[in-house]
């Protein structure tokens, strides 16, 4: 009791000593540090147990432990999540953008430690999938409780959230920019002169206690030995639309693996299933073994000459159509391997994929088009790098996070043209099939999702059950008109719903169709609801998304609307005035200010 009331007394002295903004920029530093941290931990945690567990395989032979330790790592970090954790932690990004548009930016505080042990477990193990998307996910909790902790209201913590977000990225990438591109471009935070500030502090903040412990070198080296020719375009170009079609193979085979896990219920049959199809793609395929990042490291320096080293195909490793075939089923079955970690149990992300998917698809791409006499030579290295902004742009519909992640990553600041020019068009590709990013595609189909629009966010931030209204009289269609003369008599609408003794709303009476008899005492009896009530023009499912309910009113020119549930019964009535004083309170709440 003593500590707190000293804290309340931080607190009282905080605000009259230091401005709400100039506070804000010291947390996003602190949040900065501790994201940094995050990062770091999370990334010694999961090369510790790589090497222990790896570390003496032969490079020339088949080794059958492949089988058996990427289902120990999902096994173990599903036990941890359905026994101590006891909550869903995997698509950290996902969860984020939920907290955002419909938690108040609240995250739960187990996220700042839950992700670090069972993703570290799950690609230790060699689950084939990220360690970013956790990462983000605890660095986010980080911003969301530390600003709870200090009672800042919800716009900052949106902000925090965002601070925590493009730290972790920065910490876990040495790549400041791309931290803040991305809290704009995938978390769809406002880019405004009160934000920005923050969110650089914190990226700064993550990529220098990085560079402080693990080195100035960027994470993969890449060294650039054939300068990139104009003539290569209309090539990049090809390259950027075959990303995109990658990307939206990836997306769509993710979402139906997923869907699939989902239907077989328990914990223990997700768990059999993942286990044997990524031990059995692991096996025949060793480079979908954790993060891949090491077939990225080869390709990026042209020595792809070591790809199928640990596996049955070692022989295979200098044959042009050897090479070329064992990347295309990579290509092909990494999803499954990825989809399958996450659904038996693993944790992870989708960012080390789409960089590994990324450097795959160029070296193809690249590989293929040299064979052919007719076409001009491209750099196989040069378009490994392209290829992972490519399928980065595709994967999360950000381009500019593709852009500059790839850029800092690897030191590739002279192919920053061409690193462009394939992220826009892989964007344009996908965005012709798909509308939403992977993250984002399960909550815009909820109507849950947060955007740029302002419009539809505030519409987003407004919950239907807040604008419903219930003091409206319901009526029976067997009462008299008498009957209803008394209603009226006692009820200030003009509009009455019509229910059955179920609660089904069966139509509504309008004060203005029976004024003209109302007031006729010889018609009390002969006259019965079920005469008079008309149909509603449209009836609103309560749980609807609030920017559907705004286009049914369009739609119907009607001022109020009934609502129902899914089975009919009444529920109340919305008002467009009543939704446009609450988006008007929301408005001012949530964005003004800046």
């Amino acid at each position: 009791m003593a500590n707190e009331g000293l804290f309340y007394k931080f607190l009282l002295w905080r605000e009259k000593r230091i401005k709400e903004k100039h506070f804000i920029l010291i947390i996003s530093f602190i949040v900065g540090l501790c994201t940094a941290a995050a990062a770091i931990i999370l990334k010694q945690l999961i090369h510790f147990i790589q090497h222990l567990l790896t570390g003496n395989f032969n490079a020339d032979g088949v080794n059958y432990l492949y089988l058996l330790y990427p289902v120990i790592g999902i096994l173990l970090a599903g036990l941890f999540v359905k026994y101590i954790v006891r909550d869903d932690i995997s698509h950290g990004v996902t969860k984020i953008l939920y907290a955002i548009s419909q938690r108040k930016s609240r995250i739960k505080p187990h996220n700042t430690w839950t992700s670090i042990v069972a993703s570290s477990v799950t690609i230790g193990f060699g689950g084939s999938v990220g360690a970013e998307a956790p990462i983000v996910l605890t660095g986010a909790a980080i911003g969301s409780n530390l600003g709870r902790v200090f009672k800042m209201e919800q716009k900052t913590l949106m902000l925090l959230v965002g601070c925590g977000a493009a730290g972790a990225i920065a910490g876990i990438f040495k790549a400041p920019i791309a931290g803040l591109v991305f809290v704009i471009e995938v978390l769809m935070l406002d880019l405004t002169m009160t934000s920005v500030l923050p969110l650089l502090i914190s990226s700064v903040t993550a990529a220098t206690m990085s560079y402080i412990f693990t080195g100035t070198e960027a994470m993969f080296k890449f060294s650039q030995t054939e300068a990139f020719e104009i003539e290569r375009i209309p090539y990049v170009l090809l390259l950027g639309v075959f990303c995109g079609l990658v990307s939206l193979y990836f997306t769509r085979v993710m979402n139906k693996v997923e869907g699939m896990y989902r239907k077989l219920g328990t914990y223990w049959k997700k768990f059999m299933l993942g286990g044997v199809m990524l031990s059995i793609l692991i096996f025949l395929f060793p480079p979908l073994y954790g993060e891949g990042y090491d077939t990225i490291g080869s390709l990026l320096n042209g020595q792809f000459s070591h790809i199928m080293d640990k596996s049955l195909f070692y022989d295979l490793n200098d044959t042009y159509f050897g090479v070329l075939i064992f990347l295309t089923l990579i290509l092909l079955t990494k999803v499954f391997a990825s989809s399958a970690t996450n659904a038996g149990g693993g944790c992870g992300g989708i960012f080390a994929p789409s960089l590994y998917l990324g450097c795959i698809a160029g070296f193809i791409f690249a590989h293929t088009s040299n064979y052919f006499p007719f076409t001009m030579y491209i750099s196989e290295k040069n378009f490994a790098l392209l290829g992972m902004a490519g399928i980065m742009s595709g994967v999360m519909h950000a381009p500019l996070t593709g852009v500059f992640l790839i850029a800092e990553l690897t030191g590739g600041y002279d192919l920053f043209l061409p690193l462009m020019i394939v992220s826009i068009s892989s964007y344009i590709t996908i965005l012709m099939f798909e509308p939403h990013s992977i993250y984002s595609m399960r909550l815009a189909q909820k109507g849950e999702l947060l955007t740029h629009h302002k419009d539809r966010a505030v519409l987003t931030l407004l919950r239907a059950d807040s604008v419903i209204e219930k003091d409206f009289q319901t009526v029976l269609p067997e009462m008299t008109l008498g009957d209803m003369v008394k209603v009226i008599s006692k009820c200030g609408r003009n509009m009455f719903p019509v229910v059955d003794e179920r609660g089904v709303l069966l139509g509504l009476v309008l004060l203005d169709n029976i004024r003209n008899i109302m007031f006729r005492p010889e018609l009390y009896n002969r006259f019965h609801v079920s005469k008079f009530m008309v149909s509603a023009p449209a009836k609103i499912v309560i749980n609807t998304p609030m920017d559907q309910i705004m286009q049914t009113f369009d739609d119907t020119k009607a001022w109020n609307l009934p609502v129902v549930d899914e089975n009919g019964h009444y529920i109340g009535f919305m008002s467009k005035s009543k939704i446009f004083n609450s988006y008007r309170e929301v408005l001012v709440d949530n964005f003004s200010g800046d």
